[in-house]
């Protein structure tokens, strides 16, 4: 029989509707239930890709003994992680507080008021490898409350007073200097893998805001490591070299063996830095990266709406990577004859490298000097193996779409159109935002998570933060005014909603949520950038399109917030500290005068380099624009206006003179 999170809308619970562990989502009513029953609540967070989560799921949750233990001594909770990101990071600090590390799932117990006291992340249903079983960890949980309920509030509170003290910021007195930035890469230097790129060993996630800096502040040396990482990436198996797109990590050091899910915030931002990489060398293998990934989107991770979806799962009919991993006999079924040439290519061998005697593919060990005839038949093959892995179960699609990653995802569309010309990525970044404005933007509020026509949950700063900066991001592709006036609009009420007037920054949520112990303040950059960096970035370069000035203070007030965190420990503000990296240097622009047609030599050149500070803005726009004003257009007579720090260079006509202008400006 279905518990109560039947009727919820999130891929994730539903995988949890049919348990046998009366399940709640949180909500006004479980959480008065608790008060009213004085029980603790079980609190399990998790996300729809999440591994083990559903093994957690097999092994406990659809245990109709163990719940009926949880049911009777509890109330349980279950919350999609990325449907409640305040929740995840308010007990996520919890968790780590209590036993210094975290993950997914986490099991959190709290008392009636929402206080932490215990928590964890996975448990086996009876004690292993030194973790406590999780039957017995509810029995003594249980009769603890019991027994002595008085000693389990009093260290909730403390731990609650605890959390509250790690929230509270010692507020910088002005932004970080020069220094900062080498602080920051000397720490990734001492952490780099020479042989196979990446920060640190296994298991090795990919680091796109290490990537970003390095590529903006880095010296030559530090060149290679992030174009050594980026390759080695798309090496390894954590790239999917049939489909496109990238896994969320690789549980080995060398990128081969991934942990198979695929997260829309990390493709978005991964294609963000193939396109800096493609940028900043020409080399056409890191377009080709980029637009296989966003192909992969747009193929694959599409909703019928206009949105992109948020993950596909690892698993497949019971199996993590079933639905990826290869025999030379199932290449053989599929391409006969040529079978032999795509298994040299890409590392498919009878021993295998992964689970049952199947192969990850890779490219690790593919000769330097593969034919060029061989590849363009490889390319051949390599789509009729993609069609026939299609027939295989797919892994399962959380199908919600989330503000927050739509806004990367917007960004990556709209600069891949830019960089890479192809009018899909357009195509496909104008319809992402129009979902946008249509389905989540009501009222002057966002709203967070869509699936199935309804849209809930009051947006979070990230939210507001990112489609901001996505919509600039598509401005710059378009020059359509009505995203900037919408990204404009919704900075705005970002800023009414969440900053902090007095010491800086921004809270996660709005002020007066009833169901949070306390707002935080998220500064910390880790899978994706914190809500304070995506919030200072886009109020900057707004702040510079719009020649607003309190949009920029705000931006420099949230840097100077953050300053002695980011001087503490500079590796957990890599987001920030390129936000920082584009605050220091001059104000730049380009800005193109002349007939939409006749101005796409000249805008193609802007786009064609690395030229991170700039502000790219074309007066048909809106000739209204601050950064417009003197430059009318002449006729027949397209130019390009260079102008740094409110003092603009003689125009130019031609791309090539354009280029000079631009390399003699750039770092």
């Amino acid at each position: 029989m279905a518990n109560r999170l039947a009727q919820s809308l999130s891929p994730y619970l539903l995988q949890h509707a049919q348990n046998p562990v009366d399940w709640r989502p949180w909500d006004a009513a479980a959480l008065q239930e608790a008060k009213e029953l004085d029980r603790p609540i079980f609190l399990s967070i998790g996300y729809s890709a999440c591994h083990w989560c559903h093994v957690m799921e097999r092994e406990s949750f659809e245990d109709a003994s163990l719940a009926e233990v949880l049911n009777a001594h509890f109330i349980p909770i279950k919350v999609d992680r990325e449907e409640r990101p305040d929740l995840d990071d308010l007990y996520m600090d919890a968790v780590q507080t209590l036993t210094g590390h975290g993950g997914w799932p986490m099991s959190v117990w709290l008392t009636p008021d929402l206080r932490p006291f215990y928590g964890g992340t996975y448990f086996p249903p009876n004690p292993r490898q030194g973790l406590p079983g999780f039957r017995q960890l509810l029995e003594h949980i249980a009769k603890l409350w019991k027994e002595k309920p008085g000693d389990v509030r009093d260290q909730a509170a403390e731990l609650t007073v605890e959390l509250e003290r790690q929230t509270r910021l010692a507020v910088g007195a002005g932004v970080a200097d020069d220094g900062i930035f080498q602080s920051a890469l000397a720490q990734l230097r001492s952490s780099f893998d020479a042989r196979w790129g990446g920060f640190g060993g296994a298991p090795k996630f990919p680091q796109h805001m290490a990537i970003d800096l390095i590529l903006r502040r880095g010296t030559e040396a530090d060149q290679r490591m992030a174009l050594r990482t980026l390759d080695a990436m798309w090496e390894g198996g954590v790239f999917d070299h049939l489909g496109g797109g990238f896994a969320r990590y690789s549980v080995d050091a060398r990128w081969l063996v991934p942990h198979f899910e695929k997260m829309l915030y990390d493709n978005a931002q991964l294609i963000s830095c193939y396109l800096s990489a493609f940028q900043k060398t020409r080399d056409e293998k890191y377009a080709a990266i980029a637009r296989e990934s966003l192909d992969y989107l747009l193929r694959d991770m599409g909703d019928e709406a206009g949105g992109i979806h948020s993950s596909e799962d690892a698993d497949s009919e019971g199996e993590e990577g079933k639905f990826y991993a290869f025999t030379p006999a199932e290449v053989e079924a599929v391409l006969g004859a040529e079978a032999p040439l795509f298994c040299e290519a890409y590392g498919v061998t009878p021993g295998g490298n992964f689970e049952h005697g199947t192969s990850v593919l890779h490219v690790f060990d593919r000769p330097s000097e593969f034919p060029s005839d061989q590849l363009i038949r490889l390319d051949a093959l390599r789509n009729k193996l993609r069609e026939a892995r299609g027939r295989r179960v797919r892994p399962a699609k959380d199908d919600k779409v989330l503000a927050a990653w739509n806004g990367l995802a917007l960004s990556a569309l709209a600069r891949g159109y830019q960089v890479l010309e192809d009018p899909r990525y357009l195509q496909a970044a104008k319809a992402c935002a129009t979902f946008i404005e249509r389905e989540l933007w009501q009222n002057g509020t966002l709203l967070r998570v869509y699936r199935q026509g309804r849209a809930h949950t009051s947006g979070f700063l990230e939210d507001y933060a990112a489609v901001a900066n996505g919509l600039v991001d598509l401005f710059e592709a378009d020059f359509a005014v009505h995203w900037l006036r919408l990204s404009e609009r919704l900075a705005d009420r970002l800023r009414e909603q969440f900053e902090d007037p007095a010491e800086g920054g921004f809270f996660s949520t709005m002020a007066g949520q009833k169901d949070l112990l306390f707002r935080q303040k998220p500064g910390f950059d880790n899978a994706m950038p914190s809500g304070n960096t995506l919030a200072a970035l886009a109020l900057l370069r707004l702040s510079r399109h719009l020649d607003r000035a309190d949009l920029r203070a705000s931006a420099e007030h949230t840097l100077a917030c953050f300053a002695p965190w980011m001087k503490k420990a500079p590796r957990a503000f890599l987001g920030l500290i390129s936000v920082l990296d584009s605050a220091l240097r001059a104000p730049r622009e380009i800005v193109l005068t002349g007939a939409q047609a006749e101005i796409e030599a000249l805008l193609r050149e802007a786009r064609h380099g690395f030229y991170p500070q700039c502000t790219v803005t074309w007066t048909g726009a809106d000739p209204a624009l601050p950064l417009h004003a003197g430059k009318a257009a002449l006729p027949g007579q397209p130019r390009a206006f260079v102008c740094t720090n409110n003092t603009c260079a003689a125009p130019v006509e031609d791309p090539t003179e354009l280029r000079r202008l631009l390399l003699q400006t750039s770092p």
